[in-house]
């Protein structure tokens, strides 16, 4: 590329760079860092955010952006250093209204949040969270109004993390999944077909579990050259650049799986980082308030690929076959007596449960029902932060027949919203439709995939998530890059139709 591009690609490196060092200190944070570091801490992250920022909203900065968009001048549209600039543009505009002040005020309110929280849900305390989450809310609320003065400020929430989508979009997404899932998980607890759950109450070493899931994510292609597993409050994944993804994991064993599947889902969002293409190296991006080392195109893209290991691989029967062998002989005792079939159909019984990501696939989209009625209620005002207890076990009864014993397993369970990210729990829902929608596709392409899954053989998976998928990073709108995968725009009848043909199969609904 000439000249304008390459200072421009210099600007955004250093950028990039700070960035890159924010997030080690937030890796560490949420790992090793001690408990007095907590105010120090929140410092040095608004000192770094703040430089940051200032220098992405840059007039140099902007100066080097036109220069390159005009050098760019009829270059193809597919290529990526048009895609590169195409997003520059939409985060310099988006940025340049947020004032320097209010970034370093939130990025010192996100870290002490997180550290509030942290204890709070060790100690089932909403009351002491309370505070935070109010300011919290009322920074994320102006920062809306920086981008939507006169309109939705939910929308300006979640066009942080899906791009183009509107919250009248979910509503209608919702809509639609609401009556089927609803009736499927009805059918389900109707079935007479039995589903031996404690299989999965058996007591399963943790170090082994977690052992077997390093095994697993290595086979699926996470590569530990550039990336780790270490443990946290929260599973999560952190781009410190693109040789270098993290991933956390809870040593939680209530039940079999809790460890597995986060590692699965985990990787799943780490092997898209770790597949987006070199051209992209050292361009920062927004995501959510905060630019970012990522350049993932949306959160419901990635969480199409967490949601895709997790489940669609992870929970299929052609997973199992070819490594439930491989689970007794690290389990003997544990499993003696079960076969494939009983572990399998274990594996994916459906059972409302309290906590969102250990929920079953016919249930958790329900969990993400229940959190944006809440978030929306929080933005527009209709809701109040200490109302929260309460209204999560009212919508917890409403939407799964349960109610929270505690603030732990309640309103406290996720860390979402002490960083920040309100606009966020949607994209999971669009996840599981997007991985269905391209898992079609797959299949089409690639059909002999069960038999390779079988044999523990994902490099033409992997090959084609990084072709059609990781390679491109955010160079397309995630619809547009729907689009051409697909032929097809969103759609939940993909989705729809795995969790029926699934279920019906396994508790023989007629």
């Amino acid at each position: 590329m000439a000249e304008a591009f390459e200072k421009l690609r210099g600007l955004c490196s250093t950028i990039y760079d700070l960035v890159g060092a924010n997030e080690v200190l937030s890796w560490d944070e949420q790992t090793y860092m001690p408990p007095g570091g907590g105010e120090g801490r929140a410092r040095q992250h608004a000192t770094l955010e703040r430089l940051s920022h200032e220098l992405f909203v840059s007039d140099e900065l902007g100066q080097a952006l036109e220069a390159a968009e005009a050098e760019a001048a009829g270059l193809d549209p597919d290529s990526d250093e048009a895609g590169i600039l195409r997003r520059l543009r939409r985060d310099f505009t988006k940025k340049r209204r947020v004032p320097a002040e209010w970034v370093e005020e939130f990025a010192q309110a996100q870290s002490l949040a997180f550290q509030v929280w942290r204890q709070a849900k060790i100690d089932s305390d909403f009351k002491a969270f309370q505070p935070e989450l109010e300011r919290i809310l009322a920074l994320r609320r102006s920062y809306a109004e920086f981008h939507a003065p006169k309109g939705s400020l939910y929308d300006a929430l979640l066009d942080d993390y899906e791009p183009g989508m509107k919250a009248t979009d979910l509503r209608a997404v919702f809509d639609e999944l609401r009556p089927r899932q609803v009736e499927l998980v009805r059918s389900i607890s109707e079935s007479k077909a039995a589903v031996d759950e404690s299989i999965l109450l058996r007591p399963f070493d943790i170090k082994k579990q977690w052992d077997f899931g390093l095994e697993v994510i290595e086979h699926l292609g996470y590569d530990f050259r550039r990336g780790r597993q270490d443990e946290a409050p929260h599973p999560f994944t952190i781009t410190l650049h693109l040789d270098d993804v993290r991933i956390t994991n809870w040593s939680k064993a209530e039940a079999f799986g809790s460890i597995l599947f986060a590692s699965m889902h985990e990787a799943g969002h780490a092997m898209y980082e770790q597949g987006i293409s070199p051209a992209m190296r050292g361009f920062p991006t927004l995501s959510g308030a905060a630019l970012d080392p990522s350049h993932s195109v949306s959160l419901g893209i990635h969480e199409s690929q967490s949601r895709m290991m997790e489940n669609l691989v992870g929970r299929s029967r052609a997973f199992w076959k070819g490594y439930f062998p491989r689970l007794q002989a690290i389990f003997p005792s544990e499993l003696e007596g079960v076969d494939l079939e009983a572990f399998y159909r274990s594996i994916n019984r459906v059972k409302p449960t309290l906590i969102r990501v250990e929920a079953d696939e016919a249930t958790y989209n329900l969990h993400i029902m229940l959190r944006f009625e809440i978030e929306l209620g929080l933005v527009e005002g209709s809701l109040a932060v200490a109302d929260l207890p309460e209204i999560w076990r009212e919508k917890t009864q409403d939407y799964l027949g349960l109610t929270p014993p505690d603030d732990r397993s309640g309103v406290l369970q996720d860390i979402h919203w002490s960083d920040g990210y309100i606009g966020y729990f949607p994209t999971y829902t669009l996840g599981n439709l997007i991985a269905a929608q391209l898992w079609e596709k797959i299949r089409q392409d690639l059909p002999d995939l069960d038999r390779q899954i079988e044999q523990a053989q994902f490099s033409d998976l992997l090959a084609w998530l990084r072709e059609k998928v990781h390679r491109h990073g955010a160079k397309y709108e995630p619809m547009e890059l729907l689009h051409r995968i697909t032929g097809e725009g969103l759609s939940a009848k993909p989705y729809l139709q795995y969790l029926t043909e699934k279920y019906s199969e396994i508790y023989e609904l007629g």
